[in-house]
């Protein structure tokens, strides 16, 4: 077992496993594809019958009820096996956990916690260069503040602050969707493109200044309905997005750059949007060389709801036929130097990044060069042509 990985099945699951509905995807070797499945205990339940993929699955209205009765499904494979198999370099050979999403489009919500807006502006203000950080960090904050949890973006407050800003030459592009009318939204990552837990997730060979962003990831059907939650890591290229916003599609969509998992927990009488507003999510990166961070983000320190977010990503203006996955953003500002006084934080190579809450459980992995760790290969195609010798389309 890769040091750090949980062998023990109960250590990746929400606190309340025993009442959640989770649903994931598994690689199965015996049908070489991907088989959605259900955790039941010990247990993994697959529930292809019911729908194909799990974008397919979740439109369905009557998805809680049908899956009330996991005994009725056949079994999949040992959830404690699966677990214990899911590791960086896990092959097609062995049976391991795939992010729990499939044909959803993946987007993310940028720029929506105080905190992490305060560090893109420095990112901007830096122009990629993180020596530089540290200084004007120090000059930001001392022309806005520290804190702008208080300014309702788009708000007659918010203008006024902007029109300041304008003023002494601070305004930034990261302040107008921070604090402005319209959200940053944009898409993390291709469709299928995802890693789940125990994978590696991958770093541009060449950035030297980067980061993990642990944050929530929404489920949200083609009608705009939010079904579900799971965690999720937006790997970040600091110095690449500082060097040019136009930049954002190379920091932030690269192999292995998107983790999702361990599985979409359902809404239901136990779990509810409510619970994802009130959620604490814990972040703790561990390097080989005996390094350790530990980190909290708070969700009730959003600054636009998660409804609103979903609301400016889907609508008569934007449509999802098959659902996507909305990653919710960050308040982990990644300060604390490593490597250089002033520099802030930034990966090493075999660096463990484990996301976890609660009600959510645990999604770890570890970092690596996007070019180094395995190719993405299997896409819509692919996965078609499975679904169709297996009988399933």
């Amino acid at each position: 077992m890769t040091q750090g990985f949980p062998a023990n099945q109960t250590d990746i699951l929400p606190d309340d496993a025993n009442r959640a509905i989770l649903i994931g995807r598994i690689w199965d070797p015996r049908v070489s594809g991907p088989t959605p499945v259900l955790v039941d205990g010990e247990n993994l339940r697959d529930i292809s019958s019911l729908a194909p993929t799990i974008s397919q699955l979740l439109e369905r209205d009557d998805v809680l009820a049908r899956l009330s009765n996991p005994a009725s499904f056949p079994t999949a494979a040992s959830l404690g096996d699966i677990i214990e198999q899911s590791k960086p370099g896990a092959d097609g050979k062995t049976a391991h956990l795939l992010s729990p999403n499939d044909l959803q489009a993946i987007k993310a919500s940028g720029v929506t916690f105080v905190a992490s807006l305060l560090e893109r502006v420095i990112e901007e203000q830096a122009r990629g260069d993180a020596s530089k950080a540290d200084q004007i960090r120090t000059e930001i904050t001392g022309i806005i503040g520290d804190d702008l949890s208080q300014i309702e973006p788009g708000s007659d407050k918010a203008a006024e602050i902007k029109r300041v800003l304008i003023e002494k030459g601070a305004w930034s592009q990261y302040l107008e969707v921070g604090i402005g009318p319209d959200a940053e939204i944009f898409t993390k990552s291709p469709v299928m493109s995802a890693v789940g837990h125990g994978a590696h997730v991958g770093l541009h060979p060449i950035s030297n200044w980067n980061n993990p962003e642990p944050e929530v990831v929404l489920t949200v059907t083609s009608k705009g309905r939010i079904v579900g939650a799971t965690l999720g890591n937006d790997v970040n290229l600091r110095d690449v997005e500082g060097r040019s916003a136009l930049l954002l599609g190379k920091a932030k969509d690269n192999n292995g750059s998107c983790a999702i998992g361990p599985f979409i927990r359902l809404f239901d009488d136990h779990f509810t949007l409510e619970t994802v507003k009130d959620a604490d999510l814990a972040m703790a990166v561990d390097g080989t060389d005996g390094y350790h961070l530990d980190a909290v983000s708070s969700m009730s320190q959003i600054s636009r709801t998660p409804e609103s977010l979903v609301g400016q990503a889907i609508g008569k203006h934007h449509q999802y036929p098959d659902g996507f996955m909305l990653f919710l953003g960050t308040m982990f500002a990644p300060t604390d130097d490593r490597g250089g006084a002033g520099k802030g934080f930034t990966h090493e190579m075999g660096d463990l990044v484990t996301i976890s809450t609660p009600s959510l459980g645990k999604l770890i992995n570890q970092v690596d060069r996007s070019d180094a760790i395995n190719p993405w290969q299997f896409g819509i195609t692919a996965l078609m042509t499975n679904l169709a010798a297996r009988g399933l389309l």
